[in-house]
């Protein structure tokens, strides 16, 4: 398939642009919610506001209410969230937890789906359980209780923990910490007793939660596929944020990429414009190209999971891996061709760098990537 937007989805990226960069700008959002120290760290207002778009609904099915688009789709919603930097749930709520409920059974779907299309809920998903991201090891336990489980352990970084309306949680109901096996995923809601979380603020001032579960009971309902065989829905859902992250990526580079043209357009040095110097037009031009080639990788990667490849795994990586690098050129080259102005909160640019940070590390940095392409590859 073309590496390239068909005319539908050229008409939502539009409306998503445009969206975006009225009522999803910088001043309007992330500055407005983090200067109030918010503790959502986003506007609901806002979101329901993507709800009335269909935004929050783009990977719901039609029967349950929403657009039944693919990710192809939500990444150019997520493009245009990373270039204006909008704080918001669309990422965990819309795509991360909406994949993971087209799993669920009915009663699940309509207790939850209704709620996320109409932008009057927000949910989180809690995977990890250290530092860094290793979803090969799952710790947290779910032991069998009457008709249901007893759920105990802690999750790390549960973006938006504190604000959902329910969490879905990885924990092992059988085996080892680190075997394949074993995994149940679970729909555990927000009033749930036993459950606690101590909330962090992030270096892009967005809001997540170190989550414990202190014996959580929840009925045999609660449960999101098959017990002991969570690991390919598991799978299915980090392929859906990863390559959701990989969108959102790109658009801070292009945000970034697009403001430091601008100023190159603007700054005056030795009487002359900036962008005139062919030094810094060779790092511009350089710097287009790598985001065009990320673009290519990530689109390539949503093609392949709509088409439901196989392929679609290997490329996902592929695509993480390449965005989180030129993202980090993209902000670093942003700053540096600011000049000392770029390291003041008074410019936006050194918002863009923060934002970069946290997406890295959001389900494996480049690190991570690189290496589970080695290994996909046969290396």
């Amino acid at each position: 398939m073309p590496l390239y937007h068909n005319e539908d989805q050229a008409m939502l990226a539009e409306t998503a642009s445009q969206f975006m960069a009225e009522e999803g700008s910088i001043a309007k959002q992330l500055r407005h919610w983090r200067d109030r120290d918010c503790k959502d760290g986003f506007g609901h207002a806002l979101w329901k506001e993507m709800a009335e778009l269909g935004f929050t609904g783009i990977l719901v099915s039609e029967e349950d209410g929403g657009l039944g688009m693919g990710h192809v789709e939500a990444g150019i919603v997520l493009e245009e969230i990373g270039r204006n930097l909008t704080p918001s749930p669309f990422l965990t709520s819309s795509v991360l937890a909406a994949t993971a409920l087209s799993e669920a059974s009915d009663e699940l779907r309509g207790r939850y789906l209704p709620g996320l299309v109409a932008g009057e809920s927000v949910f989180a998903v809690a995977i990890d359980e250290g530092a860094k991201h290793r979803p090969e090891r799952i710790a947290c336990k779910a032991e069998k209780s009457g008709n249901g489980f007893k759920l105990s352990g802690k999750k790390d970084f549960v973006v938006q923990g504190a604000s959902s309306d329910m969490i879905i949680v990885a924990a092992r109901t059988s085996g080892s910490d680190t075997d394949e096996d074993g995994i149940t995923l679970f729909a555990v809601p927000m009033d749930a007793a036993g459950m606690s979380h101590d909330a962090v603020r992030l270096v892009d001032s967005s809001m997540a939660t170190h989550t414990t579960f202190d014996n959580v009971e929840l009925d045999g309902d609660a449960v999101i596929g098959e017990v002991d065989g969570g690991r390919e829905v598991l799978n299915k859902i980090l392929n859906a944020g990863r390559v959701g992250s990989a969108a959102e990526g790109v658009g801070v580079a292009r945000g970034a990429m697009d403001m430091t043209v601008d100023y190159l357009k603007q700054r005056k040095q030795f009487g002359k414009l900036i962008g005139e110097f062919q030094a810094l037009q060779h790092r511009a031009a350089h710097l287009y190209s790598e985001v065009e080639i990320a673009r290519a990788a990530v689109i390539k990667a949503q093609q392949l999971l709509d088409g439901g490849s196989e392929k679609a795994d290997l490329m996902v990586s592929v695509a993480k891996a390449k965005v989180a690098k030129t993202a980090g050129l993209a902000v670093r080259e942003g700053v540096q061709m600011h000049g000392g102005i770029g390291m003041t909160d008074e410019y936006d640019i050194g918002l863009y760098m923060k934002r970069d940070r946290a997406l890295q590390e959001f389900l494996g940095d480049a690190y991570y990537h690189t290496n589970r392409v080695a290994e996909l590859s046969g290396y």
